[in-house]
């Protein structure tokens, strides 16, 4: 997932007490860990609004562009494109495993694009390629009761979903190529979802299993204080 590292109020849990939330630190610019993020600024930024992580920060180097790289995994999932399969399952009339050969030879599709984290950072004009939803779907058939998606990431355990309408928008598609390269291990390899009009933490990464469902469920985030439709300036807690 990308986040940064200053987290908005979130809903109040019991007692008021709120979680830091973003998991294990993996990741910033050539600087690496740095006062950048750690420094006293930073520190006293989250005062009071966070619960600090307890485990130590690790950083996997370079994430050059203004990106912050974060996992609620110890680690990344790495990516073996002769053994990765792509899971369509659920509400389908034919469940399918598509192999990322498979996958590539669906249409392509290509956007740029902001990228807009919750926490307040964005990344300018992002070229993202993959393949639109219905795309996707097409050899496995929504069944009539389908009206969302849900994402299980390789990442455990994290989950997110759309709704069908959500993910029909012009821009939506499950990438694989960022800036006219295969995605990298830190964005998500192979495939990640691409919403713009959603912050970050609904672009579910490392995408593994893709399930029709009858509704949108809460996700990984979701659970831990966020809007379930986090629209760029109009959800939590944000308004245009």
């Amino acid at each position: 997932m990308d986040m940064e590292h200053e987290v908005p109020p979130l809903k109040p849990r019991a007692n008021d007490e709120r979680y830091y939330g973003r998991g294990t630190f993996l990741g910033v610019t050539g600087l690496g860990l740095s006062s950048l993020l750690w420094g006293a600024p930073v520190w006293n930024a989250l005062k009071g609004i966070t619960k600090p992580i307890s485990s130590a920060a690790q950083s996997i180097g370079v994430v050059p562009d203004g990106w912050r790289i974060y996992t609620i995994a110890s680690t990344m999932p790495r990516f073996d494109p002769q053994s990765w399969r792509l899971r369509i399952s659920g509400l389908v009339d034919t469940p399918l495993e598509l192999t990322y050969k498979e996958l590539l030879a669906l249409p392509r599709t290509e956007t740029v694009a902001d990228f807009h984290c919750v926490t307040g950072w964005s990344v300018s004009n992002v070229h993202w390629a993959g393949v639109r939803f219905d795309d996707l779907l097409a050899a496995a058939g929504l069944k009539p009761q389908a009206h969302a998606l849900t994402f299980i990431s390789a990442e455990k355990p994290y989950v997110d979903s759309l709704t069908l309408q959500q993910l029909r928008l012009p821009q939506v598609m499950l990438a694989y190529e960022m800036d006219g390269k295969p995605l990298t291990r830190a964005h998500g390899a192979p495939v990640r979802v691409v919403i713009p009009e959603m912050y970050g933490y609904k672009n579910t990464k490392w995408v593994e299993e893709i399930v029709a469902a009858p509704a949108a469920i809460a996700g990984y985030w979701e659970q831990n204080g966020y809007d379930v439709d986090a629209w760029v300036g109009r959800s939590n807690g944000y308004s245009s």
